[in-house]
């Protein structure tokens, strides 16, 4: 009996060192490849001998998922833009996009869409008077990050081409109106000349936009003939195209425009562009936008700010806010809710900010703060990151007063501080869903102290809030939804981050899609969920990404 008692004993202490081993294996991936500077499963850039070799963004095709769109007519339907209609199968409608020649790009095959086309989609929603408008942006997040991430979730290879499964995002198909297909996200110049004082642009020099299929290929899962053509190099190709930075890719899905890279809101000469969240706003519509990234990034700006200058933070968010700015003497009326982050990250001077910077707050300033509060005679009622409190009970009471009384709602969270990783960001999630992801590339370490997570809500949290205050008196909204911590991780090279940040922004489409199912429909609501570029890793064993228990494994 003895004997049993302690093969019994030695069996669960093996499952369970199984579980731990499983639940922790992209950790150990990550953590293994740092160690040694090399992973059969996986490398980030074209140098297949080292594990990093690329730290930024890349030109590959991006996967666009669209939830209900299919069969809702022309300019919904993503098939509208796909196939023959693709503008990569027009040389003259090529040539107006990006303002230039593009013999290069044209391809009679085309099946994919372009970055300005997710504006159109938008546009053609609100013009058919669709009621709930969702964009969801996974920034960095391209086809190879989110195989990744289903491995990690589902603990097995479960695709190596299409759709995919494993995400809510890849499975929820709307009652069948969701689609699938991809973009090209390369913008109209790689850089041009700005003044942010005078709010003026000379554009000049940089590298053009484009996608050849022939050398990148026609898939989001395509491997290049040549390595270095996605990121803007060439071993000896004559075809070189800019890739996009997340400024004007988040220009192109909201403004309808291609534009040089850290343009927010404007087209090539610095021309202010209407974004399909003004349209909205101007049709009645509230509009919103959550992040779990500081709130006047690149993405959440150009949603609603106009500048030449992504890095002028402070200016993009008085526009966010409705006050005042650099480019806009007379405000713009401000968004209905704004919820991210940003709290905590001090500086004392910032010379991308031109010569109204106030040391402080890097993104927002005191006096902003101050002015928009309602207990100040301002429009918003404000929730920020405070000591020893509940973030999410927090802002969840901030956004039921607000939708009770009529407010709008601004939510300001994030960590500060002195750590590589305290940039003002939510906590970075890991593939296990907890919180304490491996070391990036570069060997920093990432800890969270318990306030740190206790004073924070999450991104489905504050996603939630947005809803409670948006759709207040059954009021049409529109909403803009960022996982920017998925990009934060793949320049990081962070495998471990990268599947938990893009599992925190499943999270929140599953705050949407539960709330359009009890408060709406998909056929008077559209969601949109995309990336605005990629990254560059390269998955060359997807089965060793996959816990060692898993059978089909090979060791």
């Amino acid at each position: 009996m003895m004997r049993c008692c302690f093969l019994a004993w030695g069996v669960l202490v093996l499952q369970f060192a199984a579980v731990v081993q499983a639940e922790d294996w992209m950790q150990e991936v990550q953590n293994r490849a740092l160690k040694t500077g090399h992973s059969e499963a996986v490398h980030w850039g074209p140098d297949a001998s080292k594990y990093s070799s690329w730290t930024n963004h890349s030109n590959r095709l991006i996967p666009v998922y669209t939830f209900g769109t299919d069969g809702e007519g022309q300019g919904i339907d993503l098939e509208s833009y796909t196939g023959r209609d693709s503008v990569y199968r027009d040389a003259r409608r090529l040539a107006r996009l990006y303002h230039g020649n593009m013999d290069d790009s044209v391809s009679p095959d085309a099946e994919y869409l372009d970055q300005t086309n997710i504006f159109d989609l938008q546009l053609a929603a609100l013009e058919a008077g669709k009621k709930h408008i969702f964009l969801v942006v996974f920034d960095g997040m391209d086809w190879q990050t989110t195989q990744a991430a289903s491995i990690a979730k589902l603990g097995r290879v479960a695709y190596t081409e299409g759709r995919g499964v494993g995400m809510h995002f890849q499975d929820y198909d709307a009652d069948g109106t969701s689609q699938y297909g991809w973009m090209v996200t390369s913008p109209q110049r790689s850089k041009a000349q700005v003044d942010v004082n005078t709010q003026t642009v000379k554009p000049s020099g940089g590298l053009s936009g484009g996608y050849s299929p022939l050398v990148a290929g026609p898939y989001p899962w395509s491997v290049p003939t040549d390595l270095k053509y996605l990121i803007a190099e060439s071993d000896g190709g004559l075809v070189r195209h800019a890739y996009t930075d997340s400024a004007t890719s988040a220009t192109s899905m909201t403004c309808g425009v291609k534009s040089y890279n850290g343009a927010i809101g404007v087209g090539p000469t610095g021309e202010p562009r209407p974004s399909i969240a003004h349209r909205a706003q101007a049709e009645g519509y509230r509009v919103g936008a959550v992040t779990s990234v500081p709130i006047s990034h690149a993405t959440p700006a150009a949603t609603y700010s106009t500048n030449v200058s992504r890095s002028d933070y402070q200016d993009i968010t008085r526009d966010l806010l409705g006050v005042a700015s650099i480019s806009r003497s007379q405000p713009l009326p401000g968004l209905d809710v704004l919820i991210g982050c940003g709290h905590g990250v001090e500086v004392d001077s910032d010379s991308g900010q031109g010569e109204n910077f106030v040391p402080g707050n890097k993104y927002l300033t005191d006096k902003v703060l101050k002015q928009i509060d309602v207990k100040h005679g301002g429009k918003y009622l404000t929730s920020v990151r405070t000591s020893g409190t509940d973030g999410a009970e927090q802002l969840a009471k901030a956004a039921q007063q607000a939708a009770r009384e009529n407010h709008r709602l601004f939510g300001f969270y994030g960590i500060g501080g002195n750590q590589s990783n305290a940039s003002g960001n939510l906590p970075f999630a890991s593939a296990d869903g907890n919180y304490d992801p491996a070391p990036h590339v570069g060997g920093d370490k990432i800890a969270y102290s318990e306030d740190d997570l206790r004073e924070n809500p999450t991104l489905a949290e504050m996603t939630s809030a947005a809803l409670t205050v948006l759709s207040a008196d059954d009021k049409p909204f529109w909403l803009m939804v960022e996982a920017g911590d998925v990009d934060w991780a793949n320049h990081s090279n962070n495998l471990d981050a990268s599947a938990g940040a893009v599992q925190s922004g499943d999270a929140a489409v599953k705050v949407i899609t539960a709330w359009v199912e009890k408060h709406s429909n998909w056929h008077e609501s559209v969601m949109i969920v995309t990336a605005d570029h990629g990254h560059y890793m390269f998955i060359e064993h997807p089965e060793l990404l996959a816990p060692p228990q898993d059978a089909s494994v090979k060791r």
